[in-house]
């Protein structure tokens, strides 16, 4: 699943695109796309910014209406010059925006939705985010905060939720806890304060490192995350990926387990993530 990084790279290559350019045409897929507001029709409206609040991307009109969009598993926006081939089939388009010389295709978004520009933030996918990782005003003692609440869950789950901390996902997960030396399955009564705010300026450090604006993003998953610093492809992580392959600081294999009511995996080191219970 696209973690918040990939979703803010996307919105800037989105943004810088399609912002102040006139809607000509809209279509898609979903029936309930096709009328978005019945007094604030699509066609002639000016897309004043695209932007990304963990991870929900959010297409802002000058009509007062924004397109949000959720990629799930294997979602992503595309952008073309009009007349270039798509480099995914037709059959996997789900919304297409034109404008008078781009066009912006998403292609397998399970989630989108149109609502009033007053209204979004009421919205409960958005009313109920925690703070997020990527957010010039992020405040890291809100966020620690807000993972003391589910005391009783496990911390790896914890991070996972998007009302806890908005943006991160399976990677940073399990690269943030290897980072601060924090056993996954650990419960979060279990840690003190100073572990949950290392934990969180760890995955700060790694999302923001791996959202750097330098990226020219046409589509959601461009560019190579890498937590280690390494440009090598195959040494990008810790342990995210690396199931039974050495630790690269102790050599102790990395393991891997489903863990939590969707068993999302979990990768860490036995020997360097021991910490818990305040220790």
């Amino acid at each position: 699943m696209p973690e918040g990084d990939s979703i803010l790279r996307a919105a800037r290559g989105l943004h810088r695109a399609l912002a102040g350019r006139t809607v000509s045409r809209f279509d898609s897929v979903f029936p309930h796309l096709t009328n978005p507001l019945d007094d604030r029709p699509l066609i002639g409206q000016v897309v004043d910014r695209v932007d990304a609040r963990g991870k929900h991307l959010l297409m802002w009109f000058s009509g007062g209406v924004v397109l949000r969009s959720h990629m799930r598993m294997h979602g992503s926006w595309h952008l073309y010059r009009l007349g270039e081939r798509w480099q995914r089939p037709r059959h996997e388009m789900r919304i297409v925006l034109e404008t008078p010389d781009i066009i912006a295709v998403a292609f397998n978004v399970p989630v989108a939705e149109f609502a009033s520009a007053e209204t979004i933030d009421r919205t409960e996918p958005l009313r109920d985010l925690g703070p997020d990782l990527l957010r010039d005003d992020f405040d890291p003692s809100t966020a620690v905060a807000r993972i003391k609440e589910r005391s009783v869950m496990e911390i790896a789950d914890a991070l996972l939720d998007q009302r806890a901390l908005a943006g991160i996902g399976n990677i940073y997960k399990s690269e943030s806890l290897f980072a601060s030396g924090i056993n996954p399955f650990a419960r979060v009564e279990q840690l003190t304060p100073d572990q949950l705010g290392q934990i969180v300026a760890k995955a700060m450090t790694f999302m923001r490192a791996n959202a750097g604006d330098g990226l020219s993003a046409m589509r959601t998953y461009a560019g190579l995350r890498r937590t280690t610093g390494r440009f090598d492809p195959g040494a990008r992580f810790w342990v995210y990926g690396r199931a039974g392959k050495p630790c690269r600081r102790c050599g102790t294999a990395i393991r891997r387990a489903r863990q939590g009511p969707y068993a999302r995996s979990t990768y860490w080191c036995p020997s360097c993530q021991q910490s818990e219970a305040g220790s």
